[in-house]
């Protein structure tokens, strides 16, 4: 099943992995909540600043799976970034006049954790 919800996350992905992070905040709401692994993130801000250095940071996005419906999607992808290589996540999103609304992310942090800690 297909519908707005699933293009908006779609339309989403495709701007934060080519490092659009302008044209992926403009497809989530100013009130976004999302629920990551590291806790709630409140606000079109917060989540500006939570997403936008990964989104920066990204080297290859391939898309796993995508469904939807007019009101909710899931995208599964794998990204490898300048910290990690392999690095898979999922977003399941909530939708709302053509922007997101709510967003629970799920991703692994321990790889980003090692990779920062190696740094130095």
């Amino acid at each position: 099943m297909t519908g707005r919800a699933l293009q908006t996350a779609l339309d989403y992905h495709r701007a934060w992995s080519s490092h659009d992070v302008d044209a992926a905040m403009a497809l989530v709401a100013d009130d976004v909540v999302c629920d990551s692994p590291g806790g709630p993130v409140t606000g079109i801000d917060a989540f500006r600043a939570f997403m936008g250095p990964f989104a920066t940071s990204t080297t290859r996005t391939e898309i796993l799976g995508a469904f939807g419906d007019d009101d909710t999607a899931v995208v599964l992808y794998d990204t490898d970034s300048t910290l990690v290589r392999h690095a898979p996540g999922a977003e399941c999103v909530r939708v709302a006049g053509g922007r997101i609304t709510h967003m629970t992310i799920v991703f692994d942090r321990l790889p980003f954790a090692q990779a920062r800690a190696a740094a130095g």
